[in-house]
């Protein structure tokens, strides 16, 4: 109530002679649509253009805004935003049976009329009256669809679809199983999620034994792509067996590395069988056919080698980082990161020795295998997989790892496929050198039209040069319709670092002894000090300690002895894999940020999100059905809206593309204070870090050879314990 009579307050004050039924409009509006105004901007729209007709010009627009800036003010002040309305004191006594005895619809609208002092005359232009009040009910309408879809049920995501051209051929080739080629080839198909074409017309080739990086922006299709592969929405010959390392193993009771091992359906099944057949002899329940049976079986088993799996498979498990003692702990006391891990070891083991005895597995779909993985387990994965002998197809934005690993790049944009041979480096110079032919050929081809056109132009009416203006329209139609470079918006991220500067010591942890439980010390006199120059990298095995001592570090947990000293106006910002996870899926990116950080305008936070990538239709979809990298990057958003000036980062480039990472390197790189980062990314580390700690053995120590020497240092491990 109190808001509402200051707001009629301004207007009094403002507006002198304002009439009474503008007068009641605007207080109207006020009165019951003030609760629904976002911002400043949509109370000018519905009242300003009025405001000014009243004042006859007196009041230029910047006034007027200022006058609704109040306004706005003044509601915001009332928190309640109880329907409220204003009252007007009249200059007579007023009998309302006379006056409605004169109207024949009794429901007709009085008050503005009531609301005219004597001898008024209302200044306002009927037909803009009618305008706004339109405009408003559109705004109105729009908002209510809006929550209407908002509150209507629960969330309901978009799906992904393939389609893809008939071929008869490979219909015939299929049918007649004639086709025993392992190579891959799906021509003609589209891709879409809900009603957004990811690939028109694509074609992809995939020949056997070869190893494909597949890249592209974030949101563009990749994940999709392959699982429309593993699920054959898209034609796979059927002899063809396809295995998707995207989801983690399932808990139960199986150790980790006989889960492995079971992934080997045939020496499985043989070793079932040889188990039964052996059981029934030693119970008497004989027939006489085992013995040749279990020497047939026998011979299988020699075959395929199914005395070695076992170390074959514990030597790719202690590669990714798996000890004896966790190889025999069951899958259900492990995280879902490692689970990951295990899901990558069955999808590795199940790679047969021999081409020739090559048919459980000849084609492996890898999504992001490098997310859950430490530098030391990558760099074995990266030695491993280069003596793979089955097709490999794999999404990743570790450039390095596509650089060790990949023999072509797939590159996924403008809804189609472009197939590169090579690593990554060499992708990147072919295709800059392509685009640059591209646009020479697009540039000279346009040159030469508008030479043909000026001629045409200009003898268009020539009865003498009529067949010769013939012949060149005649060419310009046979000339193909190149089209220009198709650049894509280049990446831009921005830290805000709008805070004062402030002397050392900003944060250290001094003589720090950490446990859980008290017989195992995860750190024993731990010192280590940051400030806001520092560009720190923090690597290590998983289960070191890398997240522990962060989390120490930024205290939200205590030291058991030492000292942790943090600087009383630091301010930090920490990012990990968990807030990604932990986002609300059901409400878009503003949503979020509003819920979060109450109290600005969509617009500001629009703009915020936009700093990170996150603009236009992505700020208002669903969390939900945004991509890993484009839900990390709204993390980012959520982790910048308070303005730390001091960064903690947990992996920070899991599931970003990568000129997303290049984009975040440069953002870092301006950022005025400091940084303590957790990555497995070797590119990233190496443009943004300057300091390189090692975190093991229950204390964390600084290479100052950098990663270089730490690379080294892993391989000499590597050749020590025979795991390359």
């Amino acid at each position: 109530r109190r808001a509402m009579a200051s707001c009629a307050d301004i207007l009094r004050s403002e507006f002198p002679d304002l009439d009474g039924e503008v007068f009641a409009y605007v207080t109207g509006i006020l009165h019951g649509d003030g609760a629904d105004f976002e911002s400043v901007d949509e109370l000018v729209e519905a009242v300003g253009e009025l405001l000014r007709e009243v004042s006859q010009d007196a009041k230029d627009e910047g006034a007027i805004r200022d006058i609704c800036q109040r306004l706005f003010n003044t509601l915001q002040l009332d928190e309640g935003r109880a329907q409220r309305c204003s009252q007007v004191l009249l200059d007579a006594p007023i009998q309302l049976s006379q006056i409605t005895d004169g109207y024949a619809d009794a429901s007709t609208d009085l008050l503005p009329g009531l609301l005219l002092k004597r001898g008024q005359t209302s200044m306002v232009n009927a037909k803009k009256l009618e305008k706004a009040e339109a405009r408003l009910k559109a705004k109105q309408d729009k908002r209510m669809e809006r929550d209407s879809l908002k509150t209507s049920g629960p969330l309901v995501l978009e799906e992904a679809s393939a389609s893809q051209a008939a071929s008869k051929k490979e219909t015939r080739m299929e049918s007649s199983g004639k086709n025993k080629s392992y190579d891959v080839r799906i021509e003609n198909f589209d891709v879409s999620f809900g009603e957004r074409v990811l690939l028109a017309g694509a074609d992809l080739n995939l020949a056997f034994g070869r190893r494909y990086g597949l890249v592209g922006r974030n949101g563009l299709g990749k994940t999709t792509l392959l699982k429309m592969i593993a699920s054959r929405s898209l034609r796979i010959p059927s002899h063809i067996s396809i295995l998707h390392v995207e989801q983690e193993v399932a808990g139960d009771e199986t150790p980790a590395l006989q889960s492995v091992l079971e992934c080997d359906t045939t020496r499985e099944s043989l070793l079932r069988e040889e188990r039964d057949l052996t059981d029934k002899i030693n119970a008497g329940r004989g027939e006489g056919t085992e013995g040749a049976r279990l020497s047939e079986i026998y011979a299988k088993l020699e075959e395929i080698e199914a005395d070695k799996a076992p170390a074959r498979a514990s030597v790719i498990l202690a590669g990714l980082g798996f000890n004896a003692k966790m190889q025999q702990q069951t899958t259900k006391e492990f995280s879902g990161g490692w689970r990951m891990r295990l899901a990558l070891a069955r999808a590795l083991f199940a790679r047969l020795p021999s081409p020739s005895l090559l048919t459980s597995l000849p084609l492996s779909l890898l999504s992001e295998p490098t997310n859950m993985l430490d530098v030391r387990a990558i760099l074995w994965l990266e030695t491993y997989l280069q003596t793979w002998q089955s097709t490999i197809l794999v999404v990743s934005h570790d450039r390095n790892f596509l650089n060790a690993v990949a023999t072509d790049i797939i590159h996924l944009h403008s809804q189609r496929l472009d197939t590169y041979r090579g690593d990554f480096e060499n992708f990147m110079k072919i295709k800059e050198e392509r685009l640059k032919n591209q646009q020479r050929e697009y540039e000279a081809q346009q040159q030469y039209r508008e030479h043909i056109q000026v001629f045409i132009d200009r003898f268009r009416y020539n009865a003498n040069r009529a067949s010769q203006v013939q012949s060149k329209l005649k060419l310009l139609e046979k000339l193909p319709e190149l089209k220009p470079v198709d650049k894509e918006s280049e990446v831009v991220m921005k830290f805000p670092d709008g805070f004062e500067k402030f002397s050392p010591p900003i944060l250290q942890l001094d003589e720090v002894d950490f446990y859980y439980d008290p017989g195992h010390y995860i750190f024993h006199s731990l010192s280590v000090s940051a400030d806001l120059e520092s560009r720190i990298c923090v690597v290590g095995e998983n289960g070191a300690g890398k997240s522990t001592m962060l989390k120490i570090l930024m205290g939200e947990l205590a030291p058991v002895r030492g000292i942790r000293h943090a600087h009383r106006n630091l301010k930090i910002g920490y990012f990990s894999q968990h807030h990604v996870d932990q986002l609300d899926l059901n409400i878009s990116a503003v949503e979020l940020l509003a819920r979060k950080f109450p109290g600005k305008t969509e617009e500001e936070y629009r703009h915020h999100l936009g700093s990170y990538g996150v603009s236009g239709e992505l700020a208002v979809r669903p969390v939900a059905s945004l991509s890993g990298g484009q839900k990390s990057r709204v993390a980012f958003a959520q982790m910048t809206m308070s303005c730390p000036n001091f960064y903690i980062l947990d992996e920070p480039t899991n599931h970003l593309d990568m000129e997303t990472i290049e984009a975040l390197a440069k953002a870092l790189n301006k950022f005025r204070g400091g940084l303590i980062l957790v990555s497995h990314d070797e590119r990233f580390i190496r443009l943004v870090c300057q300091e390189l700690w090692v975190c093991e053995d229950g204390t964390v120590t600084r290479i100052e050879g950098g990663f270089d020497q730490y690379r080294d240092i892993l391989r000499e491990q590597f050749r020590k314990e025979g795991f390359l």
